[in-house]
C-alpha cells in the first residue's frame, strides 16, 4: 500500500540510507487496478494507492529519493494484471507524467520470442520519447536463456540492467546458485557491463522483492557477508529486499557499509570475475579505478572451521595488481589494515565456512 513506501521513504532518509547511496524505491507487480481507465491508461489499486501513483512520487521526492514502477512487456504482468503489450507509448507517458524514475520491465505472458525483443525495444524508445530520465530495468535475456543465447550488444543499448537469473530467494541455495551461474557464464556476460549498463544476477518475484536479502532470516552472518562482498565484485545493482522497520544493527551496518559501496559503485565500471577455483575456495577479482583491485576469497565449504587459502599476489590483475608492491586493506567481514606486500608474496586468508573475505589492493 502506499503507507508502506511512505514509511519505507521515511526510514531511508532518516537512518542514512539515502545518503550511503540508496536512492530508489521500487514497487512491484500488483500495485496496479485490474483494468485500465477509460483512456486506456493504467491506473493504481484505488484501495492501496487511493491518492495514487503521482502523489506518492512526490512524497518520495520531497525526501531526496526516486521512485520505482513495475510493468510487463506481455499483455498481462506475471500476476495477471494489465501489461504493457500495444500501450507501450500510452504507459511510458503515463509513467512520466506521474513522476517515475525507474520501471522494471518483466517478460511474461509475451507470447513469442519475437514480441518479447520488440516490446523490450519499444519500451525503451517510449521511454526515451517521454524525455523524463527513467532507469530501465529489463528481464529480457532471463527470458530468451532457455532457447537462446542473449545478445548482450543489443541489450546494452536499450536496457540500463537485465536480469540474468532465477529470483533470489532468502537462503544460501540460491545465493550460492547464482554465484555458481555468474562464473560458469563470465566470459558471455563480464565484458559487457560498464556505466549505462549492468548485469543483474538475480531480479525479483513478488515474493521476495529484489536482490540483497540481507536483514531477512535465512542467511548466516557469513552468507550474508558473502552476498554483499560478491554483489560488490559483480558490479550489481544493490537494491536491497527488507522491511527497513525492522532491520538489525549489523545487518544495517553491512548493507550501509561505505567501503563496499565504494566498490560496487566504483567509477570504471567493471564487472569482476572468478580467476580460480581449488576445491571449496574461489578468488575473484574485481578491476577498480585507480589501479586497485578488490579481491574475494569465498569458502565454499559448508561445515567445520575457518580455513586458511593461500596465494600468489602474481595471480591478481594478471600479475599487474601488486608490481612491484602493493598495499592490502580488509574491508570484509571487518575493516583492517594489512600493510604492504611485494610482488613475489603470497597471501594467507582466514575464512569462514561459506564466508567471504573482501580485500582491496
Amino acid at each position: 500500500s502506499e503507507q508502506l513506501f511512505v514509511e519505507m521513504a521515511d526510514a531511508m532518509a532518516a537512518e542514512g540510507w539515502r545518503d550511503a547511496g540508496y536512492e530508489f524505491i521500487c514497487i512491484d507487480d500488483c500495485w496496479m487496478a485490474p483494468t485500465r481507465d477509460e483512456h486506456g491508461r493504467l491506473q493504481a489499486d484505488p484501495e492501496r494507492f487511493p491518492s495514487g501513483i503521482r502523489k506518492l512520487a512526490d512524497y518520495v521526492h520531497s525526501k531526496g529519493l526516486k521512485l520505482g514502477i513495475y510493468s510487463d512487456v506481455g499483455n498481462k504482468t506475471c500476476a495477471g494484471f494489465p501489461g504493457s503489450y500495444n500501450y507501450y507509448d500510452l504507459d511510458a507517458q503515463t509513467f512520466a507524467s506521474w513522476g517515475v524514475d525507474l520501471l522494471k520491465f518483466d517478460g511474461c505472458n509475451s507470447g513469442t520470442l519475437e514480441l518479447l525483443a520488440e516490446g523490450y525495444r519499444r519500451m525503451s524508445l517510449a521511454l526515451n520519447k517521454t524525455g523524463r530520465s527513467i532507469v530501465y530495468s529489463c528481464e529480457w535475456p532471463f527470458y530468451l536463456r532457455p532457447v537462446q543465447q542473449p545478445n548482450y550488444t543489443e541489450i546494452k543499448q536499450y536496457c540500463n540492467h537485465w536480469r540474468n537469473f532465477f529470483d533470489v530467494y532468502d537462503s544460501w541455495s540460491s545465493i550460492k546458485s547464482i554465484l555458481d551461474w555468474t562464473a560458469l557464464h563470465q566470459d558471455s556476460i563480464v565484458k559487457i557491463a560498464g556505466p549505462g549498463g549492468w548485469n543483474d544476477p538475480d531480479m525479483a518475484s513478488i515474493f521476495v522483492l529484489s536482490q540483497l536479502v540481507i536483514g531477512n532470516f535465512g542467511l548466516s552472518w557469513d552468507q550474508a557477508v558473502t552476498q554483499m562482498a560478491m554483489w560488490a565484485i559483480m558490479a550489481a545493482p544493490l537494491f536491497m529486499s527488507n522491511d527497513l522497520r525492522h532491520i538489525s544493527p549489523e545487518a544495517k551496518w553491512l548493507l550501509q557499509n561505505k567501503e563496499v559501496i565504494a566498490i560496487n559503485q566504483d567509477p570504471l565500471g567493471k564487472q569482476g570475475y572468478q580467476i580460480t577455483k581449488d576445491k571449496n575456495f574461489e578468488l575473484w577479482e574485481r578491476p577498480l579505478s585507480g589501479q586497485a583491485y578488490a579481491v574475494a576469497v569465498l569458502n565454499q565449504q559448508e561445515i567445520g572451521g575457518p580455513q586458511n587459502f593461500t596465494f600468489s599476489l602474481t595471480f591478481l590483475g594478471n600479475g599487474l595488481a601488486c608490481n612491484p608492491a602493493c598495499s592490502i586493506q580488509q574491508v570484509l567481514p571487518a575493516s583492517r589494515d594489512w600493510g604492504v606486500y611485494s610482488w613475489v608474496s603470497s597471501l594467507s586468508v582466514e575464512v569462514n565456512p561459506t564466508g567471504t573475505v573482501l580485500l582491496k589492493v
